[in-house]
This record gives structure tokens, C-alpha cells and sequence, in this order.
């Protein structure tokens, strides 16, 4: 019996910080309650970097603050109430990101966020050391689709993150020399344009929870899957 009251407040302790990880992770903890700082586009070295990309997910003006340019050009739009889990809210539309073309109609705060930190200190510094040419244009195959999940029977029941605008799938860049890089013809490649693709892949998962590409299975040859729902996975 003493040893179950001395385990109580441990086990209470356990669970408290379980919930606590959980909140943050969902993004559920307000900026002015957090002991951590706005997140910084211009510092992708902060800790908990995760958890500050979370704080975005319903925080519209605390999303204004952080997307400014020159990392991102990016404006509000009107939410879609969510029905048959599809919809959005607090998402902006953008034009460029990181230095880069990125058109999308609608794309989720943390989302637009994670994007504009990747394309500026990753992809376009790779692009230059790897293949001597600024990253001027983002190609991508949609960002919101009120779809379910493709390429895996077991998920198949579930909404992807695109149903939600929390997700881009990404086929390749388009550089200031007038060249191309695609996911298709690149990604199995050895010489520098593969190279680079498997570096700004591997570089991606620090600000995406899940990050797929053709090594995932056959639905992802020819692009990158980006999102930050609630679960990890970086292949």
C-alpha cells in the first residue's frame, strides 16, 4: 500500500506531462500561455521548433504576425466550415515562399509556415551548392482535395491532411538556369539533380510531420507528401 501512494504522484506526473506534450502537439496551447517564443521564419534552429509550428494551427493573428516577407507572401482567407471532414480553417492563400513561385488558393497557417522555412534554408542553400542555381518556382500537385487517403488500403477509410488544406504534394522545382527538377525522373538518379532531391527530402522533416516520397510506394513516384496532421513518419 505505501509503495502505491509513493508511485501516485509519479504516475500523476506522467500523465500531466503526457497531456501537456499532447496540447502542445495539437496545437491547443495559445500563444500567450506558452513559455516558448513566436516562432522566428528567419531561425529554423529553435528548440521545440515543432511545437511553435503547432501554436499557428488556430491562432489567425499570431499567423499574420509570423508569415512576413521576404519569407512569405501570404494573405487570410475566409474559412470553410468542416462537413464530412472536409474544410478549413485559418488558412491563407500564397504567391511565394521562400524566394520561390508558390501559388496556392488555400493552404493552412502552419503549413505555409513549415513551407517558407524549407524552401529558404534548405532548399534554395542545396539548390546553390548542389546545383548552382536559385530555386525560383515551387511545382506542386494540389494542396486542399476533400479526398480520402490514396496508396494504402489499411488508411483508406480516413481523410488525408489535403481534405483539411494541411498537406502539398510536391513534384518538383523549376530553377533561375531555365532547367527543371522533377521527383520522377530525379529521385532515383545518382548524379546532382538526385542528389539534391534526397537532400532537401531528408531536410524537409524537420518542419513536416509526415514526410513520403517514392520510397514510401508506387502512389508517391513522382511527387513529395508534406503534412502536418498528428502523426510522424519520415520516409
Amino acid at each position: 500500500m505505501a509503495r502505491r501512494r509513493r508511485l501516485a504522484p509519479v504516475l500523476l506526473a506522467c500523465i500531466l506531462a503526457a497531456a501537456l506534450t499532447a496540447a502542445f502537439w495539437l496545437g491547443l496551447i495559445p500563444q500567450r500561455f506558452s513559455p516558448l517564443a513566436p516562432l522566428d521564419l528567419a531561425h529554423n534552429d529553435a528548440w521545440f521548433l515543432d511545437f511553435r509550428l503547432a501554436a499557428l494551427r488556430a491562432d489567425s493573428a499570431l499567423c499574420q504576425t509570423v508569415l512576413k516577407e521576404p519569407f512569405i507572401a501570404a494573405s487570410a482567407v475566409s474559412d470553410q466550415a468542416y462537413k464530412s471532414g472536409c474544410g478549413w480553417h485559418n488558412a491563407v492563400r500564397t504567391t511565394a515562399a521562400g524566394g520561390a513561385r508558390l501559388p496556392a488558393s488555400q493552404i493552412s497557417c502552419p503549413m505555409a509556415a513549415a513551407l517558407a522555412m524549407w524552401i529558404a534554408h534548405d532548399v534554395q542553400p542545396e539548390a546553390e551548392r548542389i546545383l548552382g542555381s536559385k530555386v525560383v518556382a515551387i511545382r506542386h500537385m494540389g494542396i486542399y482535395a476533400c479526398r480520402n487517403i490514396v496508396g494504402s488500403h489499411v488508411m483508406k477509410p480516413f481523410r488525408s491532411q489535403h481534405a483539411t488544406a494541411n498537406a502539398i504534394d510536391i513534384a518538383g522545382f523549376a530553377l533561375a538556369d531555365g532547367s527543371t527538377v522533377t521527383v520522377l525522373n530525379s529521385w532515383k538518379s545518382d548524379d546532382a539533380k538526385g542528389r539534391f532531391l534526397k537532400s532537401v527530402k531528408k531536410a524537409s522533416c524537420r518542419y513536416f510531420r509526415v514526410s513520403i516520397g517514392p520510397d514510401f510506394n508506387a502512389a508517391h513516384a513522382n511527387h513529395f507528401h508534406f503534412d502536418r496532421g498528428a502523426f510522424k513518419s519520415c520516409r
